[in-house]
């Protein structure tokens, strides 16, 4: 048999094989935002943060702001693909087509620490829903990192019709700002905004297997502080946070959550005494929070975990970088490690899997192909504050999960 013959049935072969078992799905073709896993969104070791914050121009009309973070120090960015799209629903195609390439002619501004896009987009009328999404392909080793937003859907009120800007005039695009910075604000189509502040103090939530529910406060305090011009800086001095409006009889407006300089980082020994909760039982943490010394009192604590003083540090370190990591990622109007989302990823870790849906987020830990697969799911919660308010799905049946990681966690061995 010559090696023409062998190899034309080779291909015939294959040909078949693809005719029986089909194309593979991870075809772009296939992909949607319920589908796709946007765990990178959450990495620890991501390259870039993707961000999209729409301004309202009218009732569909919007311009797509989309600062993009440099996390890697001085990325290239033909190591990248940048691309945008409207979607009508978290089931339509992400098509090939359907995505907008955005080139370097397209940038508006390219910083020390980001990279940023302006478009604008109208949405047709008689569409009911409408999601804004951000996708940025690395070239080097194949990642994808997606951001979206809703633009028009149940869950939200509206979006401002100002924007909030750095001095730099890049988009204010982080979850929280430190007490005293300033930011510029600007409009097209207003010229006074309206600041309310709220001096709000929050809890540390339950655990994601206690199933009763938390106190809720009937009276949310609030301060109205007037009026002021746009075009001017504007800076924050107190710390919880502040609602900015055009129309005070709107829903609609911007939420700035004030911290203090050492945020996201622990500011101190009686914050440390709060966060360590999440792994602590209820009398150790009582003790912590009633020691006349906190210093003292959590020294012995960390080593009273490991017993050894070298792996009480390795553990110390680790538990607040993911602190940390919760509060860049989660915070809204709560600081990152006091809401659902950032209590689970301080003591599950990173998930394997994340997927979207218009009324949820699912976090999946363990391997695809894992028996032992456990799933987080949050509800999304329609929030004037925040387009982004998620709550646990709290159940009993997480327990197992949940303990084996603090158990873990106490033994100094939890490494992400």
């Amino acid at each position: 048999m010559t090696t023409t013959s062998i190899s034309s049935k080779f291909k015939l072969f294959i040909g078949l094989l693809i005719l029986f078992i089909g194309v593979p799905e991870y075809s772009h073709s296939q992909q949607n935002l319920a589908s796709v896993n946007q765990a990178l969104r959450y990495s620890r070791y991501s390259r870039l943060s993707l961000k999209i914050i729409p301004i309202q121009e009218s009732d569909r009309s919007f311009l797509l702001q989309m600062p993009i973070e440099k996390i890697e120090e001085n990325p290239d960015f033909d190591d990248y693909i940048f691309s945008y799209t409207v979607v009508s629903s978290y089931q339509e195609a992400i098509t090939d087509e359907k995505m907008m390439v955005l080139t370097e002619e397209d940038l508006k501004y390219d910083t020390q620490n980001h990279f940023f896009f302006e478009k604008k987009v109208e949405i047709p009328m008689g569409q009911e829903f409408a999601i804004a999404l951000l996708k940025v392909s690395d070239r080097r080793q194949g990642d994808e990192y997606f951001y979206h937003i809703d633009l028009i859907s149940p869950f939200i009120f509206g979006h401002p019709d100002f924007g909030a800007y750095y001095g730099n005039n890049i988009p204010f695009d982080q979850s929280f700002l430190v007490q005293n910075e300033a930011l510029l604000f600007k409009s097209n189509s207003v010229i006074n905004l309206n600041r309310f502040y709220y001096p709000a103090k929050f809890e540390a939530p339950f655990p994601a297997m206690e199933i009763k529910s938390p106190p809720v406060s009937r009276q949310v305090e609030v301060e109205y502080e007037g009026d002021f011009l746009i075009n001017t800086p504007r800076s924050f001095e107190k710390e919880g946070y502040y609602f900015i409006q055009s129309d005070t009889n709107s829903t609609k407006g911007l939420m700035i959550k004030t911290a203090p300089e050492s945020f996201p980082r622990v500011g101190n020994w009686e914050e440390m005494t709060q966060m360590v909760v999440y792994i602590s039982t209820r009398k150790e943490h009582e003790s912590l929070l009633e020691a006349a010394d906190k210093k003292i009192a959590l020294d012995q604590y960390w080593i009273g975990l490991t017993k050894n003083e070298e792996a009480s540090k390795d553990l110390i370190r680790e538990y607040f970088r993911q602190v940390e990591f919760a509060n860049i990622l989660f915070t809204d109007f709560k600081e990152g490690w006091k809401t659902d989302r950032g209590m689970v990823y301080i003591v599950m870790g990173p998930p394997n899997e994340v997927r979207f849906g218009i009324d949820d987020e699912v976090w999946s830990y363990g391997s695809m192909d894992s028996n032992s697969k456990i799933n987080f799911t949050f509800t999304r919660v329609k929030n004037i504050l925040t387009p982004n308010y998620y709550t646990l799905n709290r159940s009993r049946a997480l327990q197992p999960a949940w303990f084996k990681n603090i158990t873990v966690w106490r033994s100094g061995k939890m490494d992400f």
